[in-house]
This record gives structure tokens, sequence and C-alpha cells, in this order.
């Protein structure tokens, strides 16, 4: 017994002579006789054909006793396969088990593997049908079936068999990839992806599923995913042709979409990569004509996008003419070794298949650029007829493609074969809108405008996304058929379709004449258009042209000179036409180097241009400038003599600009009376330009009188322009006045405003100087009256719009507070302050390089920060993005910007300070004395020490910087009014100066004295109530309300100091006092503010007034905002509400208190206040009598 249960062959025998009938006991042993010859494969091949042969005994022998069960059977077709060699009887089992269980793997695999050995493919199929038809879980059938139809390429009926087939092989990736083929060849591309996709991520090596899904990502425009996906597929099979030729073909559809869009550098890039895996195919197999056409399209895209890279100089060193020359030569010279590579290319490609039509029309397409390319290095007198033969080649072999005709009209220089070509391509397709469009383009040169504008129009109308056709009406809009923003436009949409250099160099050409050089559009397409033609110099020209109206003079200087360089390199430099442009060039670049300060330069610019005798009237005003910025006023003025002389001579619109231009130059070397004295001897239509009417409007503004009449004949813009300039010389009139008279300007330009409520230009000028007045409230007026234009723009102002609208948040945020938990606002603010802040972050990102908007938005920022108690999470933000923008401002030197970098460092010191970095504070402060005081106050730094050094304790150094604020003064009242708060909390003294330096500092401010000397007033109450001296702080407060007469607040203030003096000497006189104060405070706030019906509702009782009483309490409660509303008030509200409840008048309606019964306010104020005693005691008292 233990020898059968260490045995188990033994115990298997001994359980089926136990029970001889059972077919499992058969099964059982002979599938251990089967699995431990498999086992053991050391035994012989005799002794393993004996253990097969008694396990096929077991096998046979259950499947007599129980032929419906399908193992036997399956193990009878392996052993008939493999040992007895027998593939009919095999065939019979596998057969009997498939119909016995249609999902046995074994059996239908090993029968489908007999069929396809005898080659039996139709039956085969029929298995897997019948299979498939019985059971939904025959995995291994809908695989079978699958493949075949995938082989048989019946791909919509291999899908759903595939679908099916993955349920049971979820990870086979060869049921994924060749899902992913059927899906492929259906158009189905994203399901064809995410097929190859799971094929790739089960079995990283499937070069197939690689090279697939690549090909897909190109044709869905995915080149960077197309690409990667080939070079996956290159590391494993590096000399696979398939991958190498898709990863050059994923390349240079890559760089074409680059060229599209503009970015040629990264372009070129991209090619000569593609050219480099294109070489290699053509090593690997070099009789294909597919790959020398690759390596020829590679190398024609290259030739034609390959940019030019302007060679970066040292600061120091000028712009070296040599070295510009050798750059563009080298640019030249791969381009055309690239054309030339490209020609051979094809050409090979023509040697290997002769009858490819289209290679003789990319070899015609390159020797047309090879041409264009050496036109100016030699004269290639017979390029243009074998470039003709080409093409004519390939329409031997194919005489009705319409391409090809068109090709040749391109290609052709005679005018005739040209039009023959159009017409005849257009007799093929009427529709083809490139036939129109070149044929539109043939005729323009030819002259003929108005069929060219007819066949422009057909080809837009048939395909607008064809570029030509845009350019070409553009050039007919010049001619004056139409607005040149018309013209403008469409050249804008040429450009954007095709960035085709000549396009931008016409588009930036007209934008010089229809006022769009600042256009971002324009500016990018002439970057690329230098990259492209650095031999043209208009597009030189253009770029400094337009990199002048941007005002950054130094790339404007840089363009010119290339521009000068470019022309120096055109060999008929003789002529007029060159001198022409030379002219232009050059006084371009005078205008801009006198406008970047560069005087000497620009005036030996113009003394080449006369040496040349090239200095025209036009050139002599530059030249008059720079001579003038140089300090020569004498030859300056001369030549203002020789121009005025010459106004006869020019047209209208020349001899405005002239003479304006004199009269600048007269006033600023002799005067405004030798300027009045020549305007008075201007011819009168002279003076009626617009130009002339600003320099009259000028003089009027600084002189006495107005003298000069302006007329009355005027556009409203410039009307407007005027009448701004006359309001800015309201605030010069008075002389006698030591600051502005802003109030006299804000006036005048309000009238004016009335006459032309449209104009833009007044508001925004009005709130300029709205934001400069004295007013309290005039960052909201100023706010109501600017003017933000949503896609158009305003001239320039005072202030732009968008800084009027930042700078009204941050005074806004100075003046009132919304924010109720931390202060009750005193008044209400006319905007919406969040909106604002969002309005300025948009700013910023739309003009990412406009300091100002950041400026602005920090400030509003701090401001927020200062409103909330400076919440520790939003400092730490504010400190780190004041970081980053000082150090932006340590690059410039503008007197604007300095003051700006001050500001913000005091506003850091502030933010290190409440963050209780007393360290990084005092850094921040000293960076501002750095600065030079002309740029700023340093009056603020040293009051900033003050405070630092309160906190620290050094009393010595703080005296220090006391004593520095006194010398240095400051023009900012609030500056003498938190010195006193400083000088009063630390005993300093000299109280007195300080007041009569802020009154010295308020004087000739009119409106702006009275207010500032009672917030003094309110600073030193403020002082003596610290100090317990009440008396005192009730004068002072006393002065406070004589000097502003209707603030609330500081009413407000005197009212509740007499009321404590009347309850600490008991005197009546101040209760008398108080009630005065308080009703004032009452009648002149604007909204109802707390504590002033609490307070005058303590003094009517007081007098013995109850109704009175009773009425300040219901307007009191109604003055809180419900979540502020603190438990003193319901505790007056029960008192009140019981006396309403006993007073005999209760049959009467009651007001607020009558709501609720006297008991639930007596609750709700213990429920916000349960500390105090005094309610307690009242409820014990009414619970208890």
């Amino acid at each position: 017994m233990a020898e059968s249960e260490d045995n188990p062959l033994a115990q298997l025998h001994q359980t089926l002579a136990s029970d001889p009938t059972n077919p499992e006991n058969h099964f059982n042993l002979g599938l251990f006789l089967w699995e431990k010859e498999e086992e053991e494969e050391s035994n012989g091949e005799e002794e393993s054909k004996k253990l097969k042969e008694k396990a096929a005994e077991s096998f046979l022998a259950a499947a007599k006793l129980n032929p419906n069960d399908e193992r036997p059977f399956v193990f009878l077709g392996r052993f008939y396969k493999q040992v007895a060699g027998d593939s009919q009887r095999a065939g019979k089992c596998y057969q009997r088990a498939v119909t016995l269980n249609p999902d046995d793997l074994q059996a239908g695999e090993g029968l489908c593997d007999l069929l396809d050995e005898e080659g039996k493919e139709s039956l085969e199929i029929a298995v897997c049908k019948e299979a498939c038809e019985k059971s939904r879980k025959a995995y291994w059938a809908f695989r079978r079936l699958g493949f075949f139809q995938v082989h048989q390429k019946k791909w919509s009926e291999a899908v759903p068999n595939l679908q099916q087939a993955i349920r049971g092989f979820q990870s086979c990736a060869d049921l994924w990839e060749a899902l992913g083929l059927a899906y492929h060849r259906l158009g189905m591309l994203t399901a064809a992806l995410k097929s190859y996709a799971r094929a790739i991520e089960l079995n990283e090596s499937r070069i197939f599923a690689l090279i697939e899904s690549g090909n897909i990502h190109i044709i869905l425009g995915s080149f960077r995913e197309g690409v990667e996906r080939f070079r996956d597929a290159l590391k494993t099979a590096p000399n696979n042709l398939s991958a190498q030729f898709g990863f050059a073909s994923g390349l240079l559809s890559w760089a074409r979409n680059c060229i599209n869009s503009g970015a040629f550098i990264w372009a070129a890039t991209l090619l000569q990569e593609a050219s480099e895996a294109a070489n290699t195919c053509t090593g690997l197999q070099g009789n294909l004509f597919s790959l020398w056409k690759l390596q020829g399209d590679i190398q024609i895209s290259y030739a034609k996008c390959f940019p030019w890279k302007e060679e970066e100089e040292e600061e120091e060193e000028e712009l070296n003419e040599e070295k510009f020359s050798i750059s563009v030569q080298k640019w030249k010279n791969e381009r055309v070794f690239a054309a030339h590579r490209a020609k051979k290319s094809y050409q090979r490609a023509l040697h290997l298949s002769p009858w490819q039509s289209n290679i003789y029309a990319d070899i015609s397409i390159s020797l047309d650029l090879i041409e264009s390319l050496e036109s100016e290095a030699e004269n290639a007198s017979a390029s243009w007829q074998l470039k003709e033969k080409m093409v004519l080649g390939a329409l031997l072999t194919e005489p009705t493609n319409k391409d090809f005709w068109v090709i040749l009209g391109c290609v052709s220089r005679d005018f005739a074969l040209k039009q023959h070509s159009f017409i005849r391509a257009l007799q093929l397709d009427v529709s083809l809108a490139e036939s129109w469009a070149y044929l539109g383009k043939m005729y323009r040169e030819l002259g003929e405008k108005l069929l060219a504008r007819k066949a422009l129009d057909r080809a837009r109308s048939i395909d607008p996304s064809l570029a030509l056709p845009w350019a070409g009406l553009s050039f007919d809009n010049q001619l004056g058929d139409d607005s040149l923003e018309e013209s403008f436009e469409n050249c804008l949409m040429a450009v954007q379709i095709l960035p085709i250099a000549e396009f931008q160099v016409g588009l930036g050409a007209i934008a010089a004449r229809s006022g769009h050089l600042k256009s971002p559009q324009v500016l990018a397409a002439i970057r690329q258009a230098v990259q492209r033609l650095p031999n043209y110099p208009e597009s030189h020209n253009i770029k400094g042209l337009i990199c002048e109206a941007r005002s950054d003079y130094k790339s404007a200087i840089s363009a010119y000179k290339n521009a000068k360089f470019a022309l120096n390199l055109i060999t008929h430099s003789d002529s007029d036409i060159f001198k022409s442009r030379l002219a232009s060039v050059s006084i371009n670049l005078a205008r801009s180097l006198c406008k970047a300060g560069l005087a000497d330069e620009a005036a030996h610019e113009c003394e080449l241009l006369k040496k040349e005798g090239l200095l025209g009237l036009n050139e002599l005003q530059i030249h008059a400038v720079s001579l003038f910025n140089q300090g020569q006023f004498n030859p300056a003025l001369s030549i203002a003599k020789t121009l005025a002389g010459n106004t006869a001579a020019m047209n209208h619109v020349n001899a405005t600009t002239v003479v304006s231009l004199v009269s600048k130059l007269v006033y600023s070397i002799s005067g405004k009376e030798s300027l009045e004295l020549l305007v008075k001897k201007i011819p009168s239509m002279l003076l009626e330009s617009d130009k002339m009417r600003f320099v009259m409007a000028a003089l009027n503004a600084v002189g006495k009188n107005d003298k000069l009449e302006l007329g009355d004949d005027m556009a409203c813009d410039v009307a407007a322009e005027i009448h701004s300039i006359v309001g800015l010389g309201k605030l010069l009139r008075d002389n006698s006045k030591k600051y502005l008279a802003i109030d006299d300007g804000v006036k005048y330009l309000q009238k004016a405003l009335h006459m032309y409520p449209n104009s833009n230009f007044l508001r925004n000028q009005i709130s300029s100087l709205l934001l400069s007045s004295q007013d309290w409230i005039s960052h909201n007026k100023a706010n109501i009256c600017t003017s933000l234009l949503k896609g158009e723009s305003v001239r320039k102002t005072l202030k732009s719009p968008h800084g009027i609208r930042g700078a009204s948040v941050v005074a806004c945020y100075a003046s009132s507070n919304v924010i109720h938990k931390f202060s009750f606002p005193s008044c209400k603010p006319h905007f919406d302050r969040n909106d604002d802040v969002l309005h300025l972050n948009r700013w910023m990102h739309q003009e990412p390089w406009n300091q100002n908007a950041r400026y602005l938005l920090l400030l509003s920022l701090i401001q927020k920060a200062r409103e909330e108690n400076y919440p520790n999470n939003l400092c730490t933000t504010l400190k780190r993005l004041i970081i980053r923008t000082i150090n932006w401002y340590d690059s410039s030197e503008s007197e604007t910007f300095q003051y700006q970098k001050f500001i913000l460092l005091l506003c850091a010191s502030e933010i290190n300070l409440q963050l209780n970095d007393q360290i990084s504070a005092i850094s921040s402060i000293s960076d501002t004395l750095e600065i030079p005081e002309k740029y700023t106050d340093s009056f603020f730094a040293h009051l900033q020490f003050c405070r630092i050094y309160g906190i620290q304790g050094k009393l010595t150094e703080l005296e220090t910087e006391y004593n520095k604020c006194l010398e240095k003064e400051t023009n900012n009242e609030i500056g003498w009014i938190l010195l006193k708060y400083i000088e009063s909390k630390f005993n300093l003294g000299n109280s007195d100066l300080i007041e009569s330096k802020l009154r010295n500092c308020c004087e000739g401010k009119n409106k702006g004295l009275n207010v500032w000397v009672a917030l003094f007033y309110l600073a030193c109450a403020q002082s003596f109530i610290w100090d317990d001296d009440y008396v005192s702080a009730e004068l002072a407060l006393g002065q406070a309300c004589e000097e502003s007469g209707r603030d609330s607040c500081l009413f407000l203030s005197h009212g509740a100091v007499c009321l404590e003096l009347a309850k600490r000497q008991s005197d009546p006189d101040f209760i008398s006092r108080a009630l005065s104060s308080l009703r004032k405070a009452q009648q002149n706030s604007v909204l109802q503010l707390p504590f002033i019906s609490f307070l005058l509702a303590k003094t009517e009782a007081s007098l013995g007034s109850k109704s009175k009483w009773e009425r300040n309490l219901r307007l009191e409660f109604s003055s809180w905002p419900s979540e502020m509303r603190p438990a003193e008030i319901y505790f007056q509200m029960h008192l009140l509400a019981r006396t309403t409840e006993n007073s005999v008048s209760s049959r009467q309606p009651g007001g607020l208190e009558s709501v609720q019964r006297p008991e639930l306010w007596l609750l709700r104020a213990i429920h916000l206040n349960p500390s105090c005693l005094k309610y307690w005691h009242v409820l014990c008292m009414q619970l208890y009598p």
C-alpha cells in the first residue's frame, strides 16, 4: 500500500483495475504517461515512443467508453500526427474534438495546421467559419479566419473577427497588428493608430506596426509623433529600407509644414537630417527611382527654404560690409549646391524609370530654380530651353495632364508659350485655380490690368486658399482701384496662406503706405523675408522702417546698414535707380540715427549724401535736425532758411511738413518771439494745414495771449488735439502759482468735450489730468471718463487708456475699502475693483513687454494686500514678483522706470517688514538710496528707515533718519502726516515745524490745503489720545473739523471725544458739543456710518429726548451689515423693544424692534458676546424678577 502511494503510476493502474469501465480512469492514466514522457527528456527515442503508445491506448479506451469527451481525441490527434505520422487519422481525431467542443484551442489549431500543410485553404476557412458559428468563444477560429481575411484583403470582414479573437487573446501582438492593418486599409486611421500602439506596447520590436503607425501620423499631420515612430523602428532595425524611407519622408513632410508656418531655420535642420536618411536609403538600395526622387524632393525643399543667418557682431564693433557680403554669398552657394544636388537626384531617378512623367517636371523645376539663383552670376542662355524640353518630355507621356501644362507656363520665358500653356490647362479643367492665377500674373506683367484682375478674381473665387490671387489683387489695389486698407488685407491673407518672401516684402511695402508698420504680423513676415532674401535691399529697408516705427532704433539702424550693404552688391551701381534707392536707404538710416541720439553719425551720413549730390529737400530736413542735435545751431538755421525758401516749389504736403520743421528749429534756437514773426510771414494757405495749426496752438499755449488765429474749418480729431494743446496751456498761464493749474485745464477740456462728445482723445486727456489733480474722488471720475476701446487704438495722450484704468484701481484702493471684515467703508467705490484687476492682468498678458502694465498690476495687488491686512501667502507671492520685476528695471535708465523702481523697492521693504524680515526690509530701502535723487523722493526712504528702527528700538538711528526727513522734505502731504505719527510716538518734538512744512507743501494747491491740514490735526488728536490727553485731543479735532468743513468721520471723532470728556469731567458743555458734531456727522455722511447714530442716541438720551433716542437706535441698527453687527447693538435693540412694549402707545405698530420679542434680542447679544456679564445680569433679572 505504501509503494502504491509513492508511485503515482501504480496508483493509477490500481484505480483502473478497480473500475475498468470508467473512461476517466483510462484518460488520467494516458495523460500521466504522456506528460511523463514530455518531462523526462533523457529517455531514448524508443522508450519515449513506447510511453506515448501506451498513453494512446489509454486515450483510445477512454474515447471508446465515452465518445462525447473531446479530450482523448485531442491527444489521439497529437499522437497520430507527431508519433505515428498518420495525418489522416490525426485529422479525423481533431475533427471529432472540434465537433464536440469548438472552443478547444489545441484541437482547432491542430486541425487547421494539418489542413494548411496539405494546402486545403478553403477547407480550413470552412472549418473556422463552422466553429465561429457554433460558438462565440472559439477564439482560435476567429483568429485564423481574421488572418485569412486580412491575407485576402477582405478588410471589412476581417475587422469583426479580429475584434472577437482579441477578446480571447488580448496579449497577442499579431492580432492587434492585423486589426490595425485592417483599420488602416478601411481608412479608419485613428482606430488603426490605437491598434498599432497596443501591438507596440505588447512588443516594442514590431517593425511593421511602428512603420505603419508612423505613416498614419504623417498623414494626420502629427509629424513629430510620426518621425518618433520611425526612429523607434530604426533602433530595432537600422538597415530596414522601409523604416529609413518613412523616416526621410516624415522629416520632409514635417519640414514642409514648418516652411508653411515660417519656421525656416527648423525646417532646414529637419531637411539636413532627412537628406542623411535618404542617402542611407540609396546606399541600401540604389536602383529604386522612388529613393532618388525622395532625395531630390528633400534637396529642392532645402534649396528653397535655407535661411540666411545674420552674423552676430560684438557690441563695440561696427557692422562690416565684407562680412555681410561673405555671409550672403555663403547662403546663396548653399542654395545653389542644394539645387544642383536635387537635379542630379532627379536625373538618376529618370535614368532608372524613364517612363515616370513627373520626374521630367521635377527636373524642369530644379533647372528653373538654378537659373533664378545663378542669374546674377552667369547668363545661362540655354538653360531655359532645357527646362522647357523637360516639361515637354512629361507632356509626351501624359499630354492631358493639366499640372504639366501649368508647369510649362511657369518655367517658360516666352509670353506666347506661357499663355498657350495656361489656356491649354484651362481647356482640360476650367476650374483649375492655379492656371487662372498664373494667367493673371502674366497679364499683369504685360500691363493688361483688366484681364489680370478678371483672371485673379476667377482664381480666388474657385480656390480662396490659394495665395497668389490675394497677392496679385493687393498689387492692383495699390494702383488706385481700391483702398490701401483692402490692399493690405489681401496681401496679409496671401502671406498667412503661404509665407513667400516676395509676398512678405510686398506686405511690408503696403504697410509702410497704409500705416500698419506696428502690426506684429508685418514684423514677423519681414523677419522671415530677410531670412529668405538677404540680398534684396528692400527687405532690410522695410525691416528698418518697422523697427523704427516700434521705437527700436538700434535694430532699425542695423537693418538700414544691411540694406546699404545689399545695395552695394548690385553690379549696376551707376544707374539713377540705384542712386535713388541708395539715397532712400541712407536718409532712413540718418533719421534713425538722429532718433537714437547719434547725431554725429546722422550728420556724417547726410554729408556723404551731399558729396554724392543726393541731398534733396527731404534729406535736408534730416540734416538740419542732426546739426541741431549736435549743437550746431547756425548751420541748422541756415538749412532751415534754405528749406523755407524752397516751399514754393514743393507740393502742399511737403511744404507744410517743411514749414512745421522750420518752426520747431526756429523756436528751439531763437525763441517764441522769432517764431511768431516767422509764422506771420508764412503764406496763409500753408497755415491751414494740421501741423501748422498744432504749431500755432502750442505758441498760444506758452504765450500769455491768443495772438494767432487757429481757424474753424478743422476735422474733429484735429480739433480735439488742438483743444488738448490749449487745455494744457491753461495749466501754465498763471506763472505766479507754484503748481500747475490742473483744474483750469480740466474745465477747458470738459467744455471741449461738450463740443466733441465722441472724442476718445479728449476723454483720455481729461482722465490723465484728473489723476494728477487734488480731488480725492478724481480716480472715480477718471475711470468713468476714460475710454477703453476694444480692437482700436487711441492716439497718444498723457496716459494710455489702460494706464488710466490701472492708476484708478490703485488710487481707489488707497481711498476706499470694500472688504467689511477688515474695515468699514466711508465711501462707495464707483467701479468693481476685481474686474479692473482682471483687466490689468489681461493687459499684461496682451502686452508682456509693457512694463507699465506689470507695474500697475503689482501696485494694485500690493494695495489689495494692504486692504486685507497683509495675508502671509499674498505677501510671499508679491515679494517674489517684485524681485523679478526689479531685476528688469536694473537694465533701464529711463526716468519713468527709475521712479517705478523706487516705488517698488519701497513696496518690497514694506512687504518684508510685514513678513517680519527686517534685514531684507533694510536692504530694499537701502537700494532706493542708490537711485539718483532726481528720479526719487528720498524723504520716504528715510521715513521707512524711521519705521524700521522704531520697531527695532534703535532710537539713535531713528532720530538721525527723522532729521534727514526734515532736511530732505517732500511735496507729498501724506509724508508729513506719517512723520507726525512717528514724532508723536517716539517724542521727537518739532510738531510745529512739521505743521509749518505741511502748510508750505499745500500752498498753491487750493483744495488740498484744508483736507491735509485737517488730517494733520487728526493725527495730533490720535497722539493726544495715546497720551490720555483728551482735552488737547478735543481741541485738535475741533480744528480738524473747522479745516475740513464737511468730513463726517472727523465730526464723529470729535463727538466721541466730547462724550468721553463729558463722562470724565461731568461737564454738560461737552454734551452740547458732542451733540452738534454728531448731528453734522450724520448729515454729511454719504453712507450711513456706524457709531454715529449710536453715540447720537446716547447723547439724546442723556438730554431726555426719548423719541430721538429711539429713532437713532433704529438708524444705527440699519447702518451695520448683518454679518458685522456687534452684540451691543442687539442689546440696545432689546432695551428699545422693552420700552416699546411697556409704553402706552404699544397698540400702534412699532419699528424694527417689534419684529421679535425682547428676549430674543438679548439672547442674540449673549450669543455674540457671551463674556459680557451685563447681558447675563439682565437676563437673570428677567427670568427671576
